[in-house]
């Protein structure tokens, strides 16, 4: 031992030197790896919920295992898409099959659905919730673009409870074609109830034609099926019926049949009068059948003055047939969300969607079908047994009708109409009604 100015050391051992560049590693190793990963251009909501890139860890029997989403490895260059497939997928939720989007694979503009589920409590009171939606596509390589990702926010009112399982969708339309992932979660400060919490959810789902993206219960397919068929009802009925008259069928099919085509613009016009849509959204807006019943109509009375034929006798011939129709299609409205009823707790609801949210609804799409198959039942048997004084008292007394019952179902559907505009429509076609039911007692 040789004591030195106070300090010991020891003879024969050598002092141990620390490596400064092992320090200098250590220091920058985290500001580093911080930098690294706030640089990436993946949405927040999806950012949370990259796979932390931890070391695998050891089983039994010295198998190694992995995290459910394994880290890339060192080297490689992360991008916007390696970091959207790294996450970890709660749910998949594949676009639709078949073989009209099999073959609208690569037609633009594509988009996507993406859904989120829960339950909603058994008692309280009607509340709100609001879902964030972030998504990102997978693949990107390099920075992505602004069709590459989307962020929006779903909020939804007046969900009762009882209802059962909600669905709200998000629809992301003109983006870029490929495999996505979607970060779903509440927005903080929104109407959830006490007690409940809703879990964050990450979606992988992929791309379709943006017209055939659509959440759950909904069944584009059925509408243009159903109302199809209800059309060809329509015209076949009325053509027995005017020849039953003495009325040239054949010229009561060509008038018909334009007027079902002159009838479906005109039913695209009036929804985009309605809800105040540009002309450019013609073929992709809905149809409204008040404009298709205005113009077929219409054209169905014009034609019939040209040819010479009895205007009151071919409307009397044609009510039948267009509300045993409207029976018949109007179940379409019903599958594919248009015309949607009101969220319900009621018994007599059932789960369908107004493709945003899928909840248990009043079904005034059935129930207005039901009232038009009454009518056309009622006015098929009436022009068979009876001869009215009047031409054309039939088709008046079976249009006033619908227009009523129609009115009454307006407070069960989503869309607002007026209290007073109902009342006095209503009122008018009360007394319409009246008169034509009255009309051979008076003749």
């Amino acid at each position: 031992m040789l004591v030195r100015r106070g300090r010991t050391a020891t003879v024969g051992k050598k002092p141990r030197k620390k490596a400064a560049g092992n320090r200098s590693a250590r220091k920058m190793s985290a500001p580093r790896a911080g930098r690294q990963q706030n640089s990436t251009d993946v949405p927040p909501a999806l950012a949370r919920r990259t796979a932390p890139a931890a070391s695998a860890s050891t089983a039994p029997g010295g198998l190694s295992t992995l995290p459910r989403t394994a880290p890339a490895p060192q080297g490689t260059a992360k991008s916007a898409g390696n970091r959207a497939a790294s996450l970890r997928v709660d749910e998949e939720q594949r676009a639709a099959k078949g073989c009209l989007p099999a073959a609208l694979t690569d037609v633009e503009p594509q988009g996507l659905a993406a859904t989120y589920s829960f339950d909603v409590p058994e008692s309280g009171e009607p509340y709100s919730v609001a879902i964030r939606f972030a998504g990102a596509r997978v693949g990107v390589q390099g920075k992505p673009g602004a069709r590459d990702r989307f962020e929006r926010i779903e909020k939804v009112d007046g969900l009762e409870p009882s209802s059962g399982r909600v669905a709200i969708t998000t629809r992301a339309q003109n983006i870029n074609a490929g495999e996505w992932r979607v970060a779903a979660e509440p927005v903080e400060g929104t109407g959830v109830p006490a007690g409940k919490r809703l879990p964050r959810r990450v979606i992988a789902t992929t791309t379709t034609f943006g017209q055939l993206a659509h959440g759950p219960g909904v069944r584009l397919v059925a509408w243009p099926v159903l109302v199809g068929l209800g059309a060809v009802v329509a015209v076949v009925l009325q053509a027995l019926l005017a020849g039953r008259a003495g009325i040239n069928i054949g010229a009561v099919l060509a008038v018909s049949l334009i007027g079902c085509l002159l009838g479906f613009v005109g039913g695209k016009v009036y929804y985009l009068v309605l809800h105040h849509k540009h002309p450019r959204q013609f073929l992709t807006a809905g149809a409204c059948i008040q404009g298709f019943l205005l113009v077929a109509l219409g054209v169905v009375a014009a034609g019939a003055a040209v040819l010479r034929i009895p205007i009151g006798v071919l409307l009397d011939a044609t009510a039948p047939g267009v509300f045993l129709g409207m029976a018949v299609g109007r179940p379409g409205c019903w599958l594919t969300g248009c015309c949607a009823g009101r969220p319900t707790s009621s018994r007599w609801g059932l789960w369908s969607s107004d493709r945003r949210l899928a909840t248990r609804r009043f079904p005034v799409q059935l129930v207005e079908a039901a009232v038009a198959l009454i009518i056309g039942v009622l006015s098929l048997i009436v022009v068979l047994t009876v001869e009215p004084p009047i031409p054309g008292a039939i088709f008046v007394g079976a249009t006033a009708a619908y227009t009523f019952g129609r009115q009454l179902l307006f407070p069960l559907r989503t869309e607002s109409r007026t209290r007073i505009g109902r009342l006095v429509t209503m009122a008018i076609c009360g007394l319409v009604l009246v008169a034509a039911v009255g009309a051979p007692v008076f003749a």
